[in-house]
């Protein structure tokens, strides 16, 4: 019988068993798609894997939201994002704790001591930053010591690009709020034999249990079979 281990994400050695995309054109580890309504990408940037923080994207432009009549008006401020990088440094998290936190009886306690150091990939410290308030943001599902799936989720806040595409659908329910599921993936060796089926169950079982009733999805339609997050 197999040995099925599921690995939380949150610290560099848990992030270097993220498993490789089957388009190497992709890759898990430098994607912040979902992160970044406007310029994020799910394009492999092997520059994310260095210690140094990578230049801004000099061409990538801010794409217009698909028309949609039945959409509500656009938002004028920024999307509400806590780990979307600004300038030189992770833009602030109203949820993160502070120093005088501790006279605060009533505020919820970390759910991870996880941390990441300043020269950690960008990814990773995506991931971790939220991992103090939420948890994990993600989980791998190894077979035998072998990497085969990969899952990112977490409170839909965390994902404007998530809520961007929400928005196109207003006859979705507003209240209460859902967590989401922005990508599952498997390597082209572990498909077809449920995997990737269990380790979203996994992460559905997570999600009910930190207080979330419904988690959503948002599927593209004739995506090629190896598009990441497809």
């Amino acid at each position: 019988m197999a040995e099925v281990r599921l690995v939380e994400v949150v610290d560099a050695e848990s992030f270097g068993l993220v498993p490789p995309c089957a388009d190497p054109s992709f890759d898990h580890r430098t994607c912040d798609y979902w992160e970044d309504a406007g310029r994020g990408t799910k394009a492999r940037r092997p520059s994310w894997l260095t210690a140094a923080r990578p230049p801004a994207e000099p061409n990538a432009a801010r794409p217009e939201a698909t028309a949609n009549p039945f959409a509500p008006a656009a938002r004028t401020g920024p999307a509400s994002n806590p780990f979307a990088p600004s300038g030189d440094r992770l833009a602030g998290n109203p949820f993160a704790r502070r120093d005088d936190d501790e006279r605060n009886p009533f505020l919820a306690r970390p759910r991870s001591a996880a941390t990441a150091p300043d020269d950690a990939p960008p990814k990773l410290r995506l991931l971790v930053r939220g991992a103090h308030v939420f948890g994990s943001y993600a989980k791998v599902l190894q077979v035998d010591g072998t990497s085969i799936a990969y899952a990112q989720y977490g409170p839909l806040t965390a994902y404007p690009r998530a809520q961007r595409l929400r928005d196109l659908y207003p006859q979705l329910p507003q209240s209460p709020p859902p967590a989401v599921i922005t990508c599952i993936a498997t390597t082209a060796e572990g498909r077809r034999q449920g995997w990737a089926a269990r380790l979203v169950s996994a992460v559905c079982d997570d999600l009910g249990a930190r207080g979330f009733v419904a988690v959503e999805a948002y599927p593209e339609v004739g995506a090629p079979e190896n598009a990441t997050s497809a």
